[in-house]
């Protein structure tokens, strides 16, 4: 029996799901599919530029692991760009982390990371914030690990 896999933690979902070449109709495409936490991985290395034993650690997996989910995401990234396929990003096993914020007139609160900042304080409405670190997570939908499919 397979063993059930571990949440892994990510600091946001992206706003963009899906990708493809400009000028093909999508019925001619092929699909990649990259999850979520393949995403993840590859923000943090790629784009925040840290180490695998960081990245993996804000993961919260083995820094092999980490090393696995980033090797598939980079060839997933790799066939789509080469050979002009479509790329949806879905899926996976993970806990979506809550973020803290602080206006500038001390008022903070707590809400799920969707990858932007607030615009205003919803205490004083002011849209000088600041966000605040907190290693708290939250279930994407409040129950055990979200595991998302297509069409969820």
């Amino acid at each position: 029996m397979p063993r059930p896999q571990k949440c892994r933690k990510l600091a946001f979902l992206p706003g963009v799901t899906y990708y493809k070449p400009a000028g093909i109709p999508m019925r001619y495409l092929e699909e990649i599919r990259i999850s979520f936490d393949e995403f993840e991985a590859i923000r943090l290395k790629d784009l925040e530029g840290l180490e695998q034993e960081q990245g993996a650690e804000k993961m919260e997996i083995s820094r092999p692991t980490f090393q696995r989910i980033l090797s598939s995401a980079r060839k997933k990234l790799a066939d789509a760009l080469c050979n002009g396929k479509a790329l949806r990003v879905e899926g996976g096993n993970f806990e979506l982390m809550k973020r803290k914020f602080r206006c500038c007139k001390g008022h903070e609160w707590e809400m799920k990371s969707t990858g932007e900042l607030p615009l205003v304080c919803p205490t004083c409405s002011t849209s000088e914030i600041t966000p605040l670190i907190t290693e708290k997570t939250v279930d994407f939908r409040g129950r055990g690990c979200a595991r998302l499919q297509s069409g969820e």
